[in-house]
């Protein structure tokens, strides 16, 4: 069946560095956490493997998009072209973790964290001593008023309620990256706290969910007292480094929803080159030869625009809000279809737990229902076009 190529990465010209990267990232998920590991994890208290984070630090996962002075770097200068290489091998192999989450706290504390925040959290967070997710409570993932935290004027600082769901590594988190609204002396604008889970008020509730290779959580805030000293930038100012973070989370994510596809489409092309019936290969049949062909132009279409969404938003280019945002849809969309169309394929061995299918098929409907479903970025699409 040489009419389906292998093509293993994004469109992202991969330099010696970028390809000795990958390597690295794809060798240590092997033998850290394969995915009979993952599936050994399932229903476990944690669905880290012991010093999971802590090894995958030093290698860099947690520090490319932050400057070299606060420890940070990455190999080709373009942190987040290296780290979408490192999302994408976790999406072949269904990594457990909220490396979307730790990546977008760590580049916000770099750049809008006081002193404090940056001596102390940050390098914690580069060698994956401690965890941290972001908890989008100012309407970022499109739910609506539903899953929002407002923050209101107290003396010395804020106090803040309300409650997001889900939030990717809520319950193992050490660190949380508070987005609210409510506008504390600022005239409506959104602010930015970094909360420790462990402060009072804060409830983490872990929620069961589709996707079984990753932990979700409620997180709560009953009239939280945060103190000045834990905002993260100017109260009632962080429109602009949200819009960041929602385009750096929906990238990641995206990526990560392709390395699955990739992996689930590699998996299937050869099941249909090994299964025989009626003396034949699935594959040589018309109607499997063209359903894999179809799945196979919808799998290079998604590296494409994940390709290009990676590129705006490293960029920062003016339209990387809109392209990021149609990365995410089409994704979301084609990534469900994919999946379904490789079950197809299985046949009845493809809907049995004992099967990886499900997992994949999991992960990828899951990562499209985070930071946004397909319906709110097609909205937002529009709402940035009028701009």
């Amino acid at each position: 069946m040489r009419w389906l190529p292998e093509v293993r990465n994004l469109e992202l010209d991969l330099s010696a560095d970028q390809e000795l990267l990958r390597e690295t990232a794809a060798r240590f998920i092997a033998d850290a956490c394969p995915l009979s590991t993952v599936r050994q994890m399932i229903g476990a208290e944690s669905d880290l493997p012991a010093d999971y984070f802590k090894t995958a630090g030093p290698l860099g996962w947690f520090s490319m998009l932050v400057p070299e002075e606060l420890g940070g770097g990455s190999v080709s200068g373009a942190g987040l072209r290296d780290v979408a290489i490192v999302a994408e091998e976790r999406g072949r192999v269904l990594q457990p973790g909220p490396f979307a989450g730790m990546n977008i706290a760590a580049a916000t504390l770099a750049a809008a964290g006081s002193t404090a925040h940056r001596t102390d959290i940050v390098p914690a967070l580069c060698d994956g001593r401690a965890i941290a997710t972001w908890v989008p409570g100012d309407g970022a993932q499109g739910t609506g008023d539903r899953d929002r935290i407002v923050a209101t004027p107290r003396a010395g600082g804020v106090s803040l309620s309300g409650r997001v769901r889900p939030v990717q590594g809520g319950a193992q988190a050490d660190w949380l990256l508070v987005s609210a609204g409510g506008a504390p002396r600022s005239g409506g604008g959104q602010s930015q706290f970094v909360i420790h889970t462990a402060t009072p008020g804060v409830t983490v509730t872990p929620l069961a969910g589709l996707d079984v290779t990753q932990r979700y959580a409620a997180i709560s805030f009953a009239d939280v007292v945060v103190l000045d000293t834990a905002a993260v930038g100017a109260l009632g100012g962080a429109e602009a480094d949200i819009e960041r973070q929602l385009q750096l989370a929906c990238v990641l994510t995206t990526v990560e929803t392709v390395g699955a596809m990739d992996a689930l489409f590699d998996i299937t092309r050869s099941y249909a080159i090994d299964r025989i019936a009626f003396g034949r290969p699935i594959g040589s049949f018309q109607a499997v030869k063209h359903q894999l062909a179809d799945m196979s132009l919808a799998l290079e279409a998604s590296k494409a625009i994940a390709a290009a969404a990676v590129g705006a938003v490293q960029e920062r280019t003016e339209d990387a809000g809109q392209i990021v945002s149609m990365a995410k849809s089409w994704v979301a969309d084609t990534g469900v279809d994919l999946a379904q169309g490789c079950a197809q394929v299985f046949a009845g061995i493809g809907f049995t737990w004992e099967h990886d299918l499900h997992l994949y098929l999991r992960r990828i409907t899951m990562n499209g229902l985070l930071f946004g479903q397909s319906d709110w970025h097609r909205e937002r699409i529009c709402r940035l076009s009028l701009v």
